[in-house]
């Protein structure tokens, strides 16, 4: 199983876990990734100029056929579609995670969801009062500011309006039509410096939420699911003030919330995407006695959907 992302640690441990053999190709190859892997790839980037020659030793060596991507692809996503034509994806599509880059395309289908966000817009507002100047392509809340009348704009941004409240996520499985929830979070943020306010710090599996309130996320879930064609372990950043949320952004890959849970999740990520299904929800003990050998048999003999 080849494991490709900015860190590749968190699922080269839970590939571990569930009886793979981890091959990674990650930005750092720090120890506890070398003591997962069954081998391992530094590269500098994920452009896929510095991807392809680690992607052709594993290929080579290890006639590897099978592909799991996790954060770090924001700004690399042709990359995505480069692993797609020379492997088996597991996870979602290349054209779905571009569609959540698209921020005009993604708040567009949240209207016609009548899904509620904070207000966006893509050009410069007249008044710059509690706006804040976000990427196109952010990850973990970097490069997310306060804007100010006189920033030097960059052409991939747009603007939202600063929503105050808790942040949450909801990570949850997905097999392109249905959705299942694995559990909802609360999450933290640090500010590092003034264009750098809001840098992702933690997550806890805890979540301040009324059993309605949770209700209203999971059905938004089941309209996002089927428009997206979203697949395996996805997450939904989201705010939540004065009884009501209000969705940021879908992490369309295995988020580190994932980590929080004792749920084999790995497997039914695979599983999702290999079969086309969702496996029931266990229990601690049960979620441990999933054989890694069915796994890898699937691997080897499942379909695809």
């Amino acid at each position: 199983m080849l494991i490709v992302a900015g860190s590749g640690r968190m699922l080269a441990q839970a590939a571990k876990n569930a009886g793979l053999r981890p091959l990674v190709i990650d930005l750092f190859a720090d120890l506890d990734t070398q003591g997962y892997a069954e081998d391992f790839r530094q590269v500098k980037s994920l452009a896929e100029q510095d991807l392809a020659p680690a992607v052709d030793y594993f290929v080579e060596r290890y006639a590897v056929t099978r592909v799991i991507y996790g954060s770090g692809f924001e700004c690399y996503s042709e990359s995505l579609y480069y692993l797609s034509s020379r492997l088996i994806m597991l996870g979602n599509h290349p054209d779905t995670f571009a569609r959540q880059l698209d921020k005009p395309a993604f708040f567009s289908t949240l209207d016609e969801l009548n899904i509620s966000y904070p207000e966006v817009v893509f050009s410069a507002p007249e008044y710059v009062d509690e706006w804040l100047l976000k990427p196109m392509q952010g990850q973990g809340g970097i490069g997310i500011k306060r804007y100010q009348a006189d920033d030097a704009v960059m052409a991939s941004v747009y603007w939202q309006k600063f929503q105050a409240g808790t942040p949450h996520s909801v990570l949850f499985l997905a097999d392109g039509k249905q959705v299942q929830v694995i559990g909802f979070n609360s999450q933290w943020s640090v500010s590092l410096s003034e264009t750098q306010e809001f840098v992702f710090s933690g997550v806890s599996n805890s979540a301040d939420l009324s059993d309605a309130h949770k209700a209203v996320i999971t059905n938004w879930l089941k309209q996002m699911v089927p428009v997206f064609a979203l697949k395996g372990l996805n997450s939904l950043d989201f705010i939540h003030a004065d009884d009501c949320s209000y969705v940021l952004e879908i992490n369309p890959r295995p988020s580190a919330s994932m980590q929080l849970y004792d749920e084999d999740l790995l497997v039914r990520h695979i599983r999702s995407c290999v079969e086309g299904t969702l496996l029931a929800q266990r229990g601690k003990a049960q979620s441990v006695s999933v054989g890694a050998t069915s796994v890898a048999q699937l691997l080897v003999t499942g379909r695809q959907k």
